[in-house]
């Protein structure tokens, strides 16, 4: 693909499913993903939510490369504000030792939870003030060059296992930039300083160890289906479970309650964290695809499919891939 393209895999556990479903649906949809050609398939870290079956991206990973071969897999991210950076350089660095030169690890300053969930992990509320220095901190750990005397990441010391930041806001835009980074930009719920950010990271790039030239990740809703009709039918299912999501508790609305809370000011901010969706056939969706990079100033996308369904999510899958190699990029 001469636009690379990585999933964001949000391990949603559907209304009647459990978790152990949308853990082996991870696996499936890895797979297909490395059939497909994908650079990466990256795992988010989030706490007491019962839909989302992501609280131990590392624990995950592990399970995944198990069952897959080559693909990139990696946290995106680790929130680092809730954990040592040594612990956090122990497993990403023993992932990286059971499988050399397929670990990611994308950081990111975020709880991933509420302010209860919060004390319920032991975190300080000033964590998010050392963030910089404890990427550093891991950094160092992975590189072998500690900048805690007399203390190894055991295994990990030496594996390079290359670091993301991640955000939402300019702040990680600079940080990666002054870091000499990858910037990896949360656009699919948080569109609003997308274009704002990357031109900051760009500006203010300092080449590094790791990168010499700045890269730029944007993540993207994505429903893709044969024909137009399905993959609408397909995003309305999804607007509305995020809407009951959300605004609901997850309990399932009337037509009547669904309808009043989408006219609604919250429900406004909920659906415009899908600002950034292409919905439609493959043609469709690869020509937004392409114009969404250009916009954005993109290296690499990272596609989260939002289909309600596994299979849908399988049949998406292949249908990008297959399409943006087939549907030219803008001059």
């Amino acid at each position: 693909m001469e636009l690379p393209l990585s999933l964001l895999d949000l391990a949603i556990v559907h209304r009647g499913d459990e978790p152990r479903d949308a853990l082996d649906g991870c696996v499936a949809l890895a797979q297909q993903a490395e059939r497909a050609g994908y650079q990466r398939v990256w795992y988010a870290e989030h706490h007491n939510m019962e839909s989302v079956a992501s609280s131990a991206p590392a624990v995950l990973i592990a399970h995944v490369a198990a069952h897959t071969s080559s693909i990139r897999l990696g946290a995106g991210g680790v929130m680092l504000p809730n954990h040592a950076p040594l612990t956090i350089a122990e497993q990403y660095g023993m992932l990286a030792t059971l499988h050399p030169g397929r670990i990611d690890l994308g950081l990111g300053r975020a709880p991933g939870s509420d302010q209860i969930t919060m004390r319920a992990l032991r975190r300080d509320h000033t964590a998010a003030d050392t963030f910089s220095q404890d990427v550093l901190e891991v950094q160092g750990y992975l590189r072998g060059a500690s900048r805690v005397a007399g203390v190894a990441a055991v295994p990990g010391a030496g594996t390079d296992v290359p670091l993301y930041i991640l955000g939402s806001s300019l702040y990680g835009a600079q940080l990666a930039a002054a870091l000499g980074l990858p910037f990896a930009f949360a656009s699919h719920f948080a569109p609003a300083a997308l274009t704002q950010a990357v031109e900051i990271y760009r500006a203010q790039f300092t080449p590094s160890a790791q990168l010499a030239e700045p890269h730029v990740m944007v993540a993207v809703n994505v429903i893709c289906a044969s024909d137009d009709d399905d993959a609408r039918r397909q995003f309305d299912i999804a607007k509305r479970w995020r809407i009951e999501r959300f605004l609901a508790g997850g309990r399932e609305l009337s037509d009547q309650d669904y309808e009043r809370y989408l006219a609604s000011p919250q429900g406004g901010n909920v659906v415009g964290m899908m600002h950034y969706t292409a919905v439609g056939e493959p043609a469709h969706v690869a020509r937004y695809l392409h114009a969404f990079a250009q916009h954005a100033g993109a290296d690499e996308l990272v596609v989260a499919l939002g289909a309600p369904t596994l299979n849908e999510r399988l049949v998406a899958c292949d249908l990008v891939a297959e399409a943006m190699e087939l549907v030219p990029a803008p001059v």
